[in-house]
C-alpha cells in the first residue's frame, strides 16, 4: 500500500511537473519573444511597410531612368548641333516659321505645302525632272518654274516635293517639312 501511494504520489507530482511546463510553454508564445502573426497584423501593418518599401524603390528607379534619359537627349542635342555645324543632311518640321541658313550650294528640300520666304541672299528654284510648276509665288500671284531665281521677301509654296538652291550665302524662313542636303 506504502508502494502505491507513494506510485501516485510520483504520478502526480509528474503530471504537476508537465503541466506547469506546458503553462510556461504556453505562456512565452504570444510574447514579444515569441509573437503570434496575426491576419489583422499581416494586412493593416506589414503590408502597408512593405509597399512603402516598393514605392521607395520605383521613385528611386524612376529619378536613376529620368537622368539617364536626359543624359541621351543631351548627346542627341550635341550630335545633331555638330551635324548642323558640319554642314551634313538635316531634316525639320516647323509649325511656325522658322529662319533656315543655307550656304552655297546647299539645297532645302521641301514637301508638298511647305512655305518658303528668301530674307537675304539669292536662291533658285529646284523641281525634279523640270516639271511646272517650280514654285507658287502666293505674293506675285505666279509660278517660277525650275532654275527661275526668287525674289527676295516673296513667299512661295511647295506644291511637291521641290527644293531651293542657294547661290552664297541665303536666309529663308521655313514653315512645314523640309530637308536639308
Amino acid at each position: 500500500m506504502k508502494r502505491r501511494k507513494l506510485r501516485t504520489a510520483l504520478c502526480v507530482l509528474l503530471a504537476g511537473t508537465v503541466l506547469a511546463a506546458f503553462v510556461a510553454i504556453a505562456a512565452e508564445a504570444g510574447s514579444q519573444g515569441d509573437p503570434l502573426v496575426t491576419l489583422s497584423y499581416l494586412n493593416d501593418t506589414f503590408l502597408g511597410q512593405l509597399l512603402g518599401k516598393v514605392d521607395s524603390k520605383l521613385t528611386q528607379r524612376d529619378q536613376a531612368l529620368r537622368q539617364e534619359l536626359e543624359q541621351q537627349v543631351d548627346q542627341a542635342e550635341q550630335q545633331l548641333l555638330q551635324q548642323i555645324s558640319g554642314g551634313g543632311s538635316v531634316t525639320g518640321t516647323a509649325a511656325s516659321y522658322s529662319e533656315v541658313s543655307l550656304s552655297d550650294g546647299q539645297t532645302l528640300y521641301g514637301s508638298a505645302g511647305c512655305e518658303v520666304m528668301l530674307r537675304s541672299g539669292s536662291a533658285s528654284c529646284v523641281s525634279e525632272g523640270k516639271s511646272t510648276p517650280g514654285l507658287v509665288d502666293i505674293s506675285g500671284g505666279g509660278t517660277i518654274n525650275h532654275g527661275s531665281a526668287l525674289k527676295e521677301n516673296h513667299l512661295y509654296t511647295m506644291t511637291a516635293d521641290r527644293g531651293i538652291k542657294a547661290s552664297g550665302v541665303v536666309t529663308l524662313l521655313v514653315r512645314g517639312s523640309y530637308t536639308i542636303g
